[in-house]
């Protein structure tokens, strides 16, 4: 079966920015939330490195504004009727920003690098399931897969899917080129300082005509949801997200300032460590979930731009289930923590994945609602280093010192397969993924083997259902809001958006 994406090229990519002159009129200031963690998409865990590095690298296929996958640097596809083989056609005459062809070698080049446990990627998991990547000609390359993989191609369109010059991976290596990464996006990376900006300029060769529209990029991480408030009134920043829930009435009010709530596919939960006591006792996980009051966190932390959580995974993505929202009733939650020993409550840790105002505000709230059911939690919010040091690169699941722990994600695939198995897959626990929880259900996980393996939507719902209500009832979280995704715009910038999964749309982006 044949799928051309050609007709809607037009749509996938518009370009992004540029840059020329030390202080060019056209420079877009970006106030992010937190630090990036690294310029090598393969490894990045977190949305925001690889929203930012979209302005340099690109993709075989992508993503619109709207969560519509849409060809990048791909002309088409094709699959084979055994699910194993996917030929991808490629477009022609581009160039990354080195000067090296983009080709079908590029993409073999790239992909033979993720796929190799040796590098030790964080992305790793995601391709693993390439078995081999092959050269056909200059414009055709050939994936032949392990096994049967039904979201093959959405995969290839998660951010962290892009190109590499493989002239940059030869001359910096497997480890160098995230201090050196050259796409053919269009914008060239410039400068990267950790804790006080990343940016990037126009590239006047980029393959798409009259893009991109600005001349410079800079983003910037403010931790302080008041500074980028801030920043945002007085110009220092064209545009920020997010936008601080408590400062959404305020700068509603700024006359220079356009303000957008959009929905998301943005999920908040706390994990809670199932291989450690008291996490062990499903009773104990459930009182837990009983003791949040979800509605009135969301009003809290969040201003009221958020949901209750109404299931495992977020209304928007393929396949999610409606399963909730979870019932406040702390009554109900002593009852279990009694039932299940621990009539008096009991100490432990909670640490946040993000040390802004608005986790901040989440882990206090959800330590004073624990308190009143007799749980007494220390919390940290953890900076982006130690949250790799401490929960992402945890080697042995007996002795991860995670106990519960407040984080997010979106399924930048758009599928339920990315919802679940990186998650809540028995194999996916830390370094290999992000099952904080350290959870595992036999009957879960065939469930998401199985669905891999079906292409019919029938049965590929029904294995996702399933899966969905047994985690829903096991707990391995506790199942918190989906947010709005709430950002602000001086009103001389347009073309920048948020997507549904927190990531960034700036093709069109341009300054008036």
């Amino acid at each position: 079966m044949r799928y051309s994406l050609a007709s809607v090229a037009a749509l996938a990519l518009g370009a992004s920015l540029a840059a020329t002159p030390a202080f060019a009129a056209k420079d877009v200031t970006v106030a992010v939330a937190s630090t990036f963690t690294t310029m090598d998409p393969y490894d990045a865990n977190d949305t925001l490195s690889q929203a930012a590095v979209k302005s340099f690298y690109q993709g075989l296929f992508g993503f619109d504004k709207n969560m519509k996958m849409v060809p990048v640097l791909a002309e088409s596809y094709q699959a084979g009727k055994d699910g194993l083989v996917y030929t991808v056609k490629l477009k022609k005459g581009i160039k990354f920003h080195d000067g090296t062809d983009f080709n079908a070698e590029a993409v073999k080049v790239t992909f033979d690098r993720v796929t190799n446990p040796e590098n030790k990627l964080k992305r790793y998991v995601l391709y693993k399931n390439i078995a081999r990547t092959e050269v056909v000609d200059a414009s055709t390359v050939r994936f032949t897969l392990h096994e049967p993989f039904s979201p093959f191609i959405n995969s290839l369109a998660h951010p962290s899917g892009v190109i590499i010059s493989p002239a940059a991976l030869k001359e910096h290596g497997s480890k160098g080129i995230a201090q050196h990464p050259v796409g053919t996006g269009p914008f060239k990376f410039v400068e990267w300082k950790p804790s006080d900006y990343l940016k990037v300029a126009k590239w006047d060769g980029y393959w798409r005509k009259g893009y991109p529209k600005v001349d410079t990029i800079t983003w910037r991480p403010v931790v302080d949801n008041n500074s980028r408030a801030a920043m945002m009134q007085t110009g220092e920043a064209n545009f920020t997200y997010p936008v601080p829930y408590e400062q959404a009435e305020v700068l509603k009010t700024k006359p220079q300032l356009n303000l957008v709530a959009a929905p998301s596919i943005v999920h908040r939960y706390l994990s809670m460590n199932t291989m450690q006591k008291p996490f062990d006792n499903p009773k104990v996980r459930q009182a837990i979930n009983y003791a949040i009051n979800k509605q009135a966190l969301a009003k809290v932390a969040f201003s009221g731009y958020a949901i209750p959580a109404e299931g495992v995974i977020p209304n928007g993505v393929e396949y999610a289930a409606k399963l909730g929202p979870w019932p406040y009733d702390p009554a109900k939650a002593r009852e279990l923590l009694k039932e299940a020993g621990y009539p008096n409550g009991f100490e432990t840790q909670l640490w946040s994945a993000y040390n802004h105002t608005t986790a901040q505000k989440v882990i206090q709230f959800v330590q004073q609602q624990l308190a009143q059911v007799g749980i007494k939690a220390s919390v940290l919010a953890l900076e982006a280093g130690q949250r790799v040091e401490k929960v992402e690169s945890a080697q042995d699941p007996a002795t991860a010192p995670v106990r519960m722990y407040y984080v997010g994600w979106s399924s930048s695939t758009g599928e339920s397969d990315w919802a679940l198995r990186p998650l809540l897959f028995g194999e996916s626990m830390p370094p290999k993924m992000f099952n904080t929880a350290y959870y595992k259900n036999e009957a879960v996980d065939a469930d998401i083997k199985k669905a891999l393996n079906t292409t019919d939507t029938k049965e590929k719902a029904a294995l996702y259902t399933d899966a969905q209500k047994r985690i829903w009832a096991d707990a391995p979280w506790a199942f918190l809001v989906t947010e709005q995704l709430l950002s602000a715009s001086t009103k001389n910038l347009s073309g920048f958006y948020v997507m549904p999964d927190a990531s960034f749309n700036f093709d069109e982006v341009d300054l008036k």
